[in-house]
């Protein structure tokens, strides 16, 4: 094969990895729908003998005392899941107060369970809830691989165990041979046994340079009675529910362990679907598929929506005051009132959800003799097909209440409002009223936290949303031919209107459904791919001048170079300035102006990237932005540390700039002399600055840079101070800086010498510069970001920061990554972290792809140097 066909098919392949990194989460949602669309066919299957009344009469004569069972189960189970963040923290040596711990654990796993993607998932809680705690985002990912690693191998362990146990009754019922069974268990007990050896005494696995920190025995052990603990809480939840069976509770331990592990790996929201059709297939056999299915959902109620509820009610509890007040709970009271776009916000789909089941299952008919003697047929079928057309605007609603929409607050309010009074049109529905009227009062109560202007007809769904949506429908329409199975289809169904016609106004419900859903779909899929935002006008670019003059932060003044599109904030004394390449639309540092304004600069930028059809990502912020980034459902990735030197205390005399203090004495015999020429007269000395500036760049092989990087353009280099280094008389070196009016940092960008000049000189430039800083009354000097630098490699560290690790340690045939940490190290800096903060891993490869481009100026100038 010729070079040109290896380079033709190596550029294919590039291209498809990249397009499938582009459209992975599409791809992963359509993949998610089709596994859920062969579970429901699975279970229409299972239950072909099944009737609805024979699943009502289930869950009438299932005991109250069982219910309340059940209750105390899953209260038992969910002291366990608080105990998981607790075991966390303990373990990576972090102990914020209990209170806040249990409430941030609490809705994280009620409304990660129930949802579990995107800004709703307990990951993303955790970034939000933790970061305000002083967790940095490194300690944030510990915890959750800690509690994710800990449920994984506390589930197998369980499963092994019960399975062995019962291995003989267990193979009975799934219809395998008991030695294969035990052979599975055995060898997972193996594996894991011989990890929890390995662990011992917090034993570290060395793999070359790789290693791996095993938790120690005593926090193994502790890990595991709590897991076990869990998940026999939550199985004892369904099992009490179950009516009178022969199975025992280890063989059905073995079989939930199961259902929840596919579950898991379904991907499914909350499992739907796929948990029900292992259970059916598991208990088929031994428990009626009636009595089973009325367990189920009452399971489903009680474990799932249960918990929401009772955040939701602790949370109007906390609005009213009752609890913040006290010592030890205020904290957690006010951590909890962050936390509450995303409670609500997961209310409104699981009350989305209950609408829209409802309109395709029958009404009670005391219910509608009883509407038959008050209202006409008319208003009762239009409140039936509405409702469940308002249950769709309550899911779709979530999502701008997740992102604190004030234009979602307003649909949510009405939708439910209307929807309230329609339960008592389509039925007598007490029990729905009830819960929209707590779902309304939990809006009313929070209206404060919903305040950014945003339309929500510009906040398009995503992948994960139209794939949740789709599971909704298709459970919908499953629920509706289960319903009605015995009732023979014929065109005249969709025509026929009477009190007791109840499937044909299922049929129309759901047809009202889809239709409205293949809408939003295709106004999501269709709607223009990207746009771009313009260049800023002069005006612009003034006045963001103008703002970065009267803060503290040097690197601000890269704004002068005009390259960066800008965005103001509401009261126009804060902006945030972006480059966009590809799809990737990045945000470089923090947020510029009034420090109270960041945050909803944060929100307005990232729906602006949503709105254009990209991904925001926000390049070398600090910590101070990482809980505004974790608000808009965005994770923290470390780039680095960034060097401080304090120049109140910087002083050249003394052992520690010995060495620089030297360079400085050996270039003042050299003749060689410093002075910073203001503004106003470097354009007297620009044409000597442009031919030093060329030829530094002839000598290097090098192009200019943009974005994050200043580049020799006139009107930018005559813009700032230039420290300038002359030996008789002649520029032999520059250095543009970057000052504010506050005095508060002053840093350099544009570094150049000629290549004739004397040996040292970079070094007298810069210790001159620092003298003129600490003379004039600057307070510290950013020396620049040392990538990759302090990256985690203790146990539990991001695979991210292992991986960035390595390179610092072996990068050097890409880059001098710990000569550069070296050399700033010689001025006894403070460090202080960047981050990357984007919605996943391959976003942040892809933002960090695209940050070369813009830096480089596109692929030719990448390529080209």
């Amino acid at each position: 094969m010729s070079d040109e066909s290896v380079a033709v098919s190596e550029d294919r392949s590039s291209r498809f990895v990249r397009l499938f990194l582009i459209y992975r989460l599409y791809i992963l949602a359509a993949a998610s729908l089709f596994v859920f669309a062969l579970v429901t066919f699975g279970i229409y299957r299972l239950t072909a003998e099944v009737r609805y009344e024979d699943v009502l009469s289930a869950l009438s004569a299932t005991s109250w005392s069982a219910i309340a069972l059940a209750v105390v189960f899953t209260g038992l189970s969910f002291l366990a899941l608080v105990a998981y963040d607790a075991n966390a923290l303990d373990y990576i040596g972090r102990r914020p107060p209990f209170p806040t711990v249990a409430v941030t654990a609490f809705i994280a796993y009620a409304v990660g369970n129930t949802v579990g993607f995107g800004p709703l998932s307990g990951g993303a809680i955790r970034f939000r809830a933790y970061s305000r705690l002083g967790l940095t985002p490194g300690d944030i990912a510990r915890v959750i691989a800690f509690v994710t690693l800990a449920f994984g191998l506390g589930l197998l362990s369980v499963s092994a165990l019960a399975t062995l146990a019962v291995a003989p009754r267990v193979a009975d019922i799934l219809g395998v041979e008991a030695v294969w069974l035990r052979s599975i268990a055995l060898l997972i007990l193996a594996v894991l046994a011989g990890l929890f050896y390995m662990g011992r005494n917090g034993r570290v696995i060395r793999l070359k340079s790789f290693e791996l920190h095993l938790p120690d025995s005593r926090t193994t052990s502790r890990q595991f009675l709590v897991s076990a603990f869990d998940i026999a809480a939550a199985a004892s939840v369904l099992y009490v529910l179950l009516p009178d069976t022969h199975v025992g509770w280890p063989t059905f331990l073995a079989i939930y362990a199961v259902a929840i592990g596919f579950g898991v790996l379904s991907h499914v929201p909350a499992g739907l679907g796929v948990f029900e059709a292992v259970i059916m297939a598991g208990l088929a056999n031994a428990i009626s598929i009636d009595q089973l299915l009325g367990s189920l959902v009452l399971y489903r109620l009680i474990y799932y929506v249960l918990p929401l509820l009772l955040a939701t009610v602790l949370l109007l509890v906390i609005e009213l005051r009752q609890l913040a007040l006290r010592p030890g709970v205020a904290e957690a009271a006010q951590l909890a009132g962050k936390l509450a776009p995303a409670l609500i916000s997961t209310l409104s789909l699981i009350l989305g959800t209950m609408l829209i089941f409802s309109s395709v299952v029958p009404t009670p008919d005391s219910d509608l003799d009883f509407l038959a003697g008050y209202l006409p047929l008319p208003i009762v079928e239009g409140a039936h097909f509405l409702s469940s057309l308002l249950g769709l605007l309550l899911v779709v609603a979530a999502r701008g209440l997740g992102q604190r929409l004030d234009g979602a607050w307003w649909v949510a309010l009405a939708g439910a409002s209307i929807a309230f009074a329609f339960a008592f049109l389509k039925a007598i529905a007490v029990f729905e009223a009830g819960l929209l009227a707590l779902f309304i009062v939990a809006l009313l109560a929070n209206m404060r936290a919903f305040d950014r202007h945003s339309s929500l007809l510009r906040q398009t769904p995503g992948p994960s949303w139209l794939a949740t949506i789709a599971v909704i429908i298709v459970t919908a329409t499953l629920i509706l031919l289960f319903v009605y199975r015995d009732t023979e289809y014929t065109h005249e169904l969709w025509w026929q209107f009477e009190f007791s016609a109840e499937a044909p106004r299922g049929l129309r419900a759901l047809l009202g459904l889809a239709i409205a859903f293949s809408a939003l779909a295709l106004f999501s899929l269709l709607r223009p791919a990207h746009f771009r935002t313009q260049q800023p006008a002069p005006e612009e670019l003034a006045r963001a001048v103008e703002i970065t003059m009267g803060q503290d932060v040097a690197d601000a003044n890269l704004v002068r170079m005009g390259d960066k599109r800008l965005l103001f904030s509401a009261s126009g004394k804060s902006y945030i300035m972006y480059g966009i390449h590809g799809r990737s639309w990045i945000s470089l540092a923090d947020p510029v102006g009034v420090e109270e304004e960041f945050p909803e600069l944060v929100w307005q930028f990232v729906g602006a990237a949503r709105a254009g059809g990209g991904r925001a990502a926000f390049y070398q912020i600090s910590p101070a932005l990482l809980s505004a980034c974790a608000d808009v459902g965005l994770r923290a990735f470390k780039l680095g540390e960034l060097a401080i030197i304090d120049l109140e205390q910087f002083e050249m005399k003394g052992s520690r700039f010995a060495n620089l203090r030297q360079s400085y004495n050996r270039g003042l015999r050299d003749g060689l002399t410093l002075t910073v020429v203001p503004p106003e007269e470097v354009g007297a000395i620009l044409p000597a600055l442009r031919a030093i500036s060329d030829a530094w760049l002839d000598h290097h092989d090098a192009k200019e840079k943009t974005f994050s990087l200043g580049a020799f353009e006139d009107d930018y280099v005559l813009s700032q101070p230039v420290a300038v280094v002359r030996l008789a008389g002649d520029i032999v070196a520059f250095a543009t800086l970057m000052v504010t009016d506050t005095k508060a940092e002053a840093t350099v960008d544009l570094m150049r010498f000629a290549p004739d000049a004397p040996k040292g000189t970079m070094d007298f430039l810069f210790g001159s510069i620092l003298e003129y800083l600490r003379h004039e009354g600057y307070r510290q000097f950013n020396l620049g970001m040392a990538p990759l630098s302090g990256m985690a490699r203790r146990e539990a560290a991001p695979v991210w920061d292992r991986v960035g690790g390595l390179l610092f340690e072996h990068g050097e045939r890409f880059y001098n990554f710990k000569g550069l940490r070296a050399f700033k190290s010689k001025f006894h800096p403070r460090w202080e972290p960047r981050y990357l903060a984007v919605s996943n891993a391959t976003g942040a490869a892809l933002a960090l792809m695209d940050v070369t481009f813009l830096i480089g100026g596109g692929v030719k100038g990448v390529i080209s140097k």
